[in-house]
């Protein structure tokens, strides 16, 4: 069965980043959401095995969809990478306090976010 990923990221340009390095790896369903407010839309309708966010974006950030998932039963059990430009180690700590399982710093290596998701998903 194909595992779905749900990647939450405002620039196309990094989101289109993401979802290349993902299926380059194994075959997997990969939902797209530009912003907070379209990841929490897309979460009732799409049974997701893991979320990719960024933090910085319009609306809801991805610090508030990491706490909306974590305060809620249907989502507690989702795996959450952050990927982010918000490298200091201040803002890592507070997103994997809030329950994030890895924190990535923009730019990262394709390979890895391959290794984080394999380890997550596997």
């Amino acid at each position: 069965m194909l595992k779905k990923i749900l990647v939450t990221e405002d620039s196309g340009a990094m989101r289109g980043l993401i979802v290349s390095t993902l299926d380059a790896m194994e075959s997997f369903e990969v939902v797209e959401a530009c912003n907070g407010f379209e990841a929490l839309r897309a979460l009732p309708r799409e049974k997701v095995d893991l979320i990719i966010t960024d933090i910085n974006m319009p609306d809801i950030n991805g610090l508030e969809l990491v706490n909306f998932c974590r305060s809620n039963p249907l989502y507690l059990n989702i795996p959450v990478i952050i990927i982010s430009t918000e490298g200091s180690e201040r803002d890592r700590d507070k997103g994997l306090a809030l329950g994030a399982n890895a924190y990535l710093i923009k730019p990262f290596k394709p390979s890895e976010l391959q290794q984080v998701v394999r380890e997550l998903l596997h």
